[in-house]
């Protein structure tokens, strides 16, 4: 079965000319009275169903998308996100407002006239969040949610070229840039290199204007008064929200930026919908679900720990309808890009990025529709290396074994475990000139996401690194990688890093995937707690 086709979709499959699609642009009203510039792309049918896009990109992008859907009979429905391109108001509220929005769009596609009760959706990054917000409407038959999970792993640092350029690019607002998304990173390098560190405070105190709207936090210890607040926080409703949101940051408009810091704000106790639907866990989240999901991530993607997380939690926590009935795509692509490049001249299908793929759209919304996805593998994965499609019934995949690797002296990785102390092996790091990032699970159009060579920086003295004997057969690695590290620092805090590559006959160290502990983190769930140095 070939879910993945790119080719280029039959005429059969093609019920209409394009002069027969009829566009209209019309104002949906929200709850609140704000209105949302939408685009209607109707097939000359008196009822049909609908496929739907909730995007802050522009509800133009991607058009031959849209097309495609009409000529081949679907109501197609474009809109632009509040506070981004015609939306009304004029500032972005970055997610503040999406599950709220999301399910007032879908009970006006569900009274028009020519919806025939079938709605999907699709999109990629800030449209897969907008789908899972539209996914809680009993109304929404099936999402596709790319690049893009419920936010509930836990990640102890955050990204930050791309995370400060994002919100001067998209929506608007007071300090927008009249410039595309893929030229801001350049334009603010040098303003985001100079920022600063990354020297929270541990345990940030409640701002005293949260404190007055909140007094019963006075008396609770910090750690327990945030876990309170962020409950709280869930129970508002939008616009109480982002009022609580402001005084919470201290920002008049509240961006990307802030988003990603309020984990920080609540001492990483929050991991559950930070950027999707406000909930207190995962399982009360998933709950709320109507929607099966073709969930489709990266091995270079991002958010990949997060879409898996996602997945293992919808399928333990969702309806048995919804965890039954949905799949889960891991493609060799990055964040709405090529990911993995090598041997790409040879595997077409590695300068792909997997995105927008109508051909299996169309395919997932008649098998949802018609209930015949017994022909879908639960799980379909793309094995690097080996360059082939695998298939399995649930992730992580059943029947693998987890391999241990040790490390030893003298730069030495072995499944051998040493059978004794040895002494330690150290590095000195300068935050002055730091280790940099030249690739792998990030977004950013100024440096390369996706498969890049570390020998460059391997061979810098702040960096330690441990190589196996060559293979003698292959091994295929597919599943959770985990590093279990024991270390010690002369300072109270610092971030460590560890990286997985794939050493080539011609020597170079490909980048497979790499992770991030910032020290003072280190009990997942537990209070931030600085290191006691030499420990």
């Amino acid at each position: 079965m070939h879910l993945l086709a790119h080719e280029n979709l039959g005429e059969a499959s093609v019920c209409f000319a394009e002069p027969d699609i009829r566009r209209d642009t019309v104002w949906v009203r929200m709850r609140d009275g704000i209105r949302l510039a939408t685009d209607v792309y109707l097939p000359p049918l008196l009822r049909a169903p609908a496929v739907a896009r909730r995007s802050p990109y522009g509800k133009t992008r991607g058009v031959e998308s849209l097309l495609a859907f009409a000529r081949r009979g679907y109501a197609v429905i474009s809109q632009d996100c509040r506070g981004t391109g015609e939306s009304e108001p004029d500032v972005w509220e970055y997610y503040v407002y999406e599950p709220e929005d999301g399910i007032d769009f879908v009970e006006w596609v569900s009274a028009q006239r020519w919806f025939d009760g079938h709605l999907y959706s699709f999109g990629g990054s800030y449209a897969s969040a907008t789908q899972w917000c539209m996914a809680a409407h009993p109304r929404m038959t099936a999402i596709v949610p790319e690049v893009g999970g419920l936010q509930v792993s836990r990640s102890t640092v955050e990204p930050y070229m791309f995370v400060n350029a994002y919100p001067r690019a998209v929506g608007k607002g007071a300090d927008r840039l009249p410039v595309p998304l893929t030229e801001v990173e350049r334009l603010l390098e040098a303003e985001t290199m100079e920022a600063g560190y990354f020297n929270e405070p541990l345990g940030r105190p409640l701002p005293e204007a949260v404190l007055q709207c909140y007094p019963d936090l006075r008396q609770l210890p910090l750690f327990d008064a945030k876990r309170l607040l962020w409950e709280k926080l869930c129970s508002l409703p939008p616009s109480q929200r982002d009022g609580l949101l402001k005084k919470l940051t201290g920002v008049v408009e509240f961006s990307y930026v802030e988003m990603c810091a309020l984990s920080a704000l609540f001492d990483r106790q929050i991991i559950y919908g930070v950027h999707t639907i406000p909930s207190t866990s995962a399982g009360e989240l998933c709950r709320r679900f109507y929607a099966p999901a073709l969930i489709t991530t990266g091995w270079y993607d991002w958010n990949l720990a997060d879409v898996l997380s996602s997945w293992t939690a919808l399928r333990r926590e969702a309806n048995e309808e919804v965890a039954s009935l949905s799949r889960l795509l891991i493609t060799p692509a990055a964040h709405d890009m090529p990911g993995y490049h090598e041997g790409a001249d040879t595997h077409p299908e590695l300068r792909h990025n997997h995105r927008n793929n109508v051909e299996l759209l169309l395919r997932w919304y008649q098998a949802v529709r018609d209930r015949a996805l017994d022909g879908w593998p639960t799980v379909t994965y793309y094995l690097m290396g080996e360059n082939t499609w695998e298939f399995a019934s649930d992730w992580p995949v059943p029947g693998t074994n987890e391999k241990s690797f040790y490390l030893h002296t003298g730069g030495v990785l072995s499944t051998r475990a040493p059978q004794a102390s040895s002494r330690p092996d150290h590095y000195v790091y300068d935050p002055l000139h730091p280790t940099p990032t030249v690739g792998g699970s990030i977004v950013s159009y100024l440096y390369p996401p996706g498969s890049v060579d570390l020998n460059d920086v391997q061979q810098r003295t702040d960096v330690v690194t441990y190589t196996s004997e060559p293979l003698t057969r292959d091994l295929d690695v597919v599943g959770a990688l985990r590093m279990i590290l024991f270390a010690s620092s002369s300072m109270t805090d610092t971030d460590f890093a560890a990286r997985l590559s794939d050493v080539l006959p011609d020597g170079r160290a490909i980048l497979l995937q790499d992770g991030f502990l910032r020290a003072r983190y280190r009990t997942a769930g537990g209070e931030p707690t600085l290191l006691d140095p030499g420990k």
